[in-house]
């Protein structure tokens, strides 16, 4: 019986300040009067492992944050949640966004990564978490690279995705296909998952790209309103939005809801094609709460809502 954790999250805190603005694209003007702008937890490291902890999986987060009010921060808010975390000191200080919030719920982000040259996540603050983990989720910070060599070679048959000890996954986010920073992270990962905003007609052939260069026994690319699509060794099939459960609030931290739901239905042993919906259902739900991880769902809620698997064959 494996006693470690379920999900170790590596990298990705930090704190967002939350604007929200009359439109977007926000015109240019002297001055805009906006409501109270707010500091809220932030980045997607953090959406993962609240949204994990929040469906009862056990979870450790390990990162690099900075000795300044925003690490103080982020420190204080998972204490405060009971996450398991390991800290170590990034000098250069802790990384910030500052997000603009349109009427409709979308968002622009303005991302300060603080990334220092040769930065490195001390091997003693997340190896043994690790090797004894269910499973491993990497953001893309770019420290968080170097700890693949320290990762499993992943587990299950080639012909599907079965998370278990020394599986991976990562979130490229809205990659282009071409910028060479997620590399690493998309070939070195068991479950990929990335937006389709920055790739255009070009979807199809990066999914696949990904399943034929990398470690990756599958890809999954969300679509927001439009639903995701998924390949593996099955093929390319698309799956549908889940309806909203309110009035749209804030869509940021939506992605890393739907990656925490997904996790939460492969940990549960369901297949990828159940375990997609659910993921469907905790991003919907993100989109009708204020903040980026301030809510995340519930299990009770997120087995409520499932509306089962929700395929639709391509």
């Amino acid at each position: 019986m494996n006693t470690g954790h379920d999900v170790v999250v590596i990298g990705g805190t930090g704190v967002d300040t939350t604007v929200y603005v009359p439109s977007l694209p926000l015109p240019y003007a002297d001055t805009h009067t906006v409501p109270p702008v707010v500091d809220r937890i932030g980045n997607t490291g953090s959406g993962v492992a609240l949204g994990c902890h929040a469906l009862g999986l056990r979870v450790k987060l390990v990162d690099l944050v900075g000795d300044d009010p925003q690490g103080r921060f982020v420190r204080a808010h998972f204490a405060e949640r009971g996450v398991d975390t390991g800290w170590a000191l990034a000098p250069q200080g802790t990384r910030r966004s500052v997000l603009l919030v349109g009427p409709d719920g979308r968002r622009t982000s303005l991302f300060d990564p603080r990334a220092a040259p040769g930065e490195r996540l001390p091997r003693e603050l997340y190896l043994d978490a690790v090797r004894a983990a269910r499973h491993v989720h990497v953001s893309i910070t770019d420290f968080s690279r170097h700890v693949y060599p320290d990762l499993g070679t992943g587990s299950g048959p080639a012909d599907g995705i079965v998370l278990g000890t020394g599986s991976v996954s990562t979130d490229l986010h809205d990659w282009d296909g071409e910028n060479d920073h997620h590399r690493d992270f998309a070939y070195s990962s068991d479950l990929v998952f990335l937006s389709a905003a920055a790739l255009g007609t070009r979807r199809d052939e990066v999914m696949r790209d990904i399943l034929a260069r990398g470690r990756a026994r599958a890809v999954v690319c969300t679509e927001g309103a439009e639903g995701c699509h998924v390949l593996d060794a099955d093929g390319l099939r698309g799956f549908p939005a889940a309806p909203l459960p309110g009035p749209v609030v804030d869509s940021d931290g939506a992605g890393d809801a739907f990656v925490s739901g997904v996790l939460y239905g492969l940990l549960s042993g369901r297949s990828l094609d159940d375990s997609v919906p659910l993921g469907a259902v905790a991003g919907a739900h993100a989109c009708t709460s204020a903040g980026t991880h301030e809510n995340p769902i519930t299990e009770p809620d997120l087995l409520g809502r499932a509306r089962g698997p929700g395929r639709a064959g391509l």
